[in-house]
């Protein structure tokens, strides 16, 4: 089930959650963008109240910079759980320091034949652009991601290049055809993300709930995707609430109310 952030019966939310997870680009923070302090001081308050979740298609020094770096000293850390390059990885704090759980890395030859489809079929269809902002395709150990226009393209850009998904899903179908063996997906505006076959933001979703016994239908996931296309979706279709958010401003409002509720 889907619902928008400003629709939500929060008095039954908060009586039945049991994990609180977000997407963080134009979840938690513009993108590639630190939380601003308005959010991360919501966040962290939050932690000291439920187990919270941050799930990314992006690398974890992005969660580094974008979330660990901006948290109050009143954060809970050992209540969060940090899941970057779709949930490949998942990171918690133990004795003192951030600890890999798990880690699903691609081997050499699968990085080189996924970049390599990434790049043929991204020209064949002319989406190499001449002018790009930043990397073009990232290599992120257990993902390898191709930004269509540089990963530092401004949001106005991304949102900009594909309304209606179309180009990405042709370029994810042409790039899943040559590469049989893993997981083609549309991530966020611009890029198309490979990873071992069965990781997606829902894998994410079911490992937490396995890792640490709780069911998945007692976790609300909270992003700004949720769109059958989404990388958001995958996570509702794993069993999660889905609350659906327009950008880091519907996210403070979400969290407050169930502050309200559960502080």
């Amino acid at each position: 089930m889907i619902q928008r952030w400003d629709r939500l019966d929060y008095d039954a939310l908060a009586g039945s959650a049991r994990i609180i997870g977000f997407d963080l680009d134009n979840t938690l923070a513009n993108s590639r963008k630190p939380m601003l302090p308005s959010v991360a001081g919501r966040f962290s308050e939050l932690t000291n109240h439920i187990d919270v979740a941050v799930i990314t298609g992006g690398r974890w020094e992005l969660v580094v910079s974008q979330i660990i770096d901006v948290l109050t000293p009143q954060a809970c850390k050992s209540n969060m759980h940090l899941m970057p390059t779709s949930g490949t990885r998942y990171y918690r704090w133990l004795n003192g320091e951030w600890a890999r759980v798990f880690s699903h890395d691609l081997t050499a030859d699968q990085c080189a034949r996924a970049s390599a489809s990434l790049e043929r079929r991204a020209r064949e269809m002319g989406l190499w652009p001449g002018h790009v902002w930043g990397e073009r395709i990232e290599n992120r150990g257990s993902q390898i991601t191709l930004s269509v226009l540089g990963q530092q393209a401004p949001l106005e850009a991304k949102q900009a290049f594909d309304p209606d998904g179309s180009l990405k899903r042709r370029l994810a179908e042409a790039v899943a055809a040559d590469l049989p063996d893993l997981k083609v997906h549309a991530g966020g505006y611009t890029s198309i993300d490979v990873s071992q076959q069965g990781i997606d933001k829902g894998f994410a979703v079911r490992e937490l709930a396995r890792l640490n016994d709780f069911p998945v239908e007692r976790m609300i996931f909270v992003g700004d995707r949720m769109n059958e296309d989404g990388n958001d979706y995958p996570a509702v279709q794993a069993g999660a609430m889905g609350v659906a958010v327009n950008n880091p401003d519907d996210t403070v409002k979400f969290i407050d109310a169930m502050l309200e509720r559960i502080a």
